[in-house]
């Protein structure tokens, strides 16, 4: 069974409120969101093991929080889709905008299109896969955890990347400050092939099309020579 709710007809409060008392007891395990016009803060807080498919485009910040829940968007996503996720997978079938999957910490997000800048910046965990292309900046200040492009990304890439891996398959406009590819090994090549499978890409790209980027672990320490002479 699968409980269907409209947002033609409901306020995005109801519907949140009804999605998180599933959080206490997990009561109705299949729901549908429709008419979503774009609305903003749809499902953010889920804490329980639901399936969730949003049908049509969201506005920003769906899914936000999100803990153990499997989110479907059918469209695109605004802003800040997947925002400091913890656990759980969120999928948009088209395209996402900018700071898709911030600051988030586990679960994995599958964005089927393009997304915009600052993907996966300040990501902590979360495993991000684009299938098409990223913006400029994306990965900027990743601390951990993976991001995985399946088109080109824009420029400064990495920027001031941490402990996070960055894998390309496309094109990179420029690397930012103390991001630099790495060698790629047999570890990665299983880590990479693993990511493609749970995205559900595992049968249309290959491991070896990829490049690896990490951080070079410049920033990692003060240099007095950063400093200007009015320091």
């Amino acid at each position: 069974m699968m409980r269907t709710v409209s947002l033609e007809t409901h306020s995005v409060r109801q519907v949140n409120q009804w999605l998180h008392e599933q959080n206490a007891k997990l009561e109705e395990e299949n729901w549908q969101i429709t008419e979503p016009q774009g609305r903003h803060a749809l499902a953010c807080g889920l804490d329980q093991a639901l399936k969730l498919t949003i049908d049509g485009h969201a506005g920003y910040y769906c899914a936000g929080m999100n803990k153990q829940a499997e989110v479907v968007i059918e469209g695109s996503a605004g802003v800040g889709v997947a925002e400091n996720m913890m656990s759980g997978t969120v999928r948009v079938r088209g395209n996402a905008s900018q700071c898709a999957g911030a600051t988030a910490h586990g679960g994995l997000l599958v964005i089927e299109g393009d997304a915009g800048a600052r993907c996966g910046i300040a990501m902590k965990g979360v495993d991000i896969v684009v299938g098409g292309n990223v913006g400029p900046m994306s990965g900027f200040m990743a601390q951990a955890g993976r991001l995985v492009v399946c088109g080109n990304a824009d420029e400064a890439l990495g920027d001031s990347l941490y402990e996070a891996r960055l894998y390309v398959r496309g094109t990179v406009e420029s690397l930012g400050a103390d991001c630099e590819e790495k060698n790629m090994t047999p570890e990665d090549q299983t880590e990479l092939a693993e990511l493609l499978h749970a995205a559900g890409y595992r049968n249309t790209f290959r491991t070896e099309e990829f490049r690896v980027y990490g951080s070079a672990r410049r920033l990692y320490n003060f240099q007095i020579d950063q400093a200007g002479p009015d320091r």
